[in-house]
């Protein structure tokens, strides 16, 4: 006998109606993604990571650093979760949804074995094709990050340091990545 498969088509609505259990759900092109809970090695380099943000963009002042939970909502079908973002200001203040302002001015995720493929093909796209200016994966076992931009079809593979400089900044943002990831991994 043959058994119909059935697809479900999910929209960002839909997670609304998804358990708090600790798990990650976003919806990519009508698909939905479960991440369980990250690792504290995971954690802890977004945690770094927003510290170093946070502090350039108060005085830089051209956006606020967000990290997850918080919803990207970009359309019916795609809404993701980054680890970590970086939202425009509003009339020099930080948004209080994203829809308020509807775009970003960085994307940030930190590889885990259940996201790898995910953040590196399904996520970049999607940043891609939404324009978001820079979108950064964090590899902890390389100890690289990956910068996308939506102008460039490959990543550039950074290991020596990284340069951010976002619309409206008077200077970059300049992290010492091994530095960055000595203290992460604490070694």
């Amino acid at each position: 006998m043959h058994m119909l498969q059935v697809k479900r088509d999910w929209t960002a609505d839909d997670l609304d109606d998804l358990p708090d259990d600790g798990n990650r759900y976003e919806v990519i092109d009508g698909e939905l993604f479960v991440t369980p809970a990250p690792s504290l090695d995971h954690q802890e380099a977004v945690a770094r990571l927003y510290m170093i943000l946070a502090e350039y963009l108060s005085r830089e002042r051209v956006g606020r650093a967000v990290f997850a939970p918080a919803d990207v909502r970009f359309s019916k079908r795609r809404a993701v979760q980054p680890d970590l973002f970086v939202v425009p200001l509003v009339a020099g203040k930080g948004p209080k949804r994203f829809e308020d302002v509807g775009r970003l001015l960085l994307a940030v995720e930190v590889l885990s074995p259940t996201t790898a493929r995910a953040d590196r093909v399904r996520k970049r796209a999607v940043f891609r094709e939404q324009g978001v200016p820079e979108y950064w994966i964090v590899d902890l076992d390389a100890r690289v990050f990956e910068r996308s931009t939506p102008d460039e079809a490959r990543p550039e593979i950074l290991d020596g340091r990284i340069e951010w400089r976002p619309e409206g900044a008077g200077a970059p943002l300049v992290i010492d990545l091994a530095s960055y990831f000595t203290t992460v991994l604490e070694d």
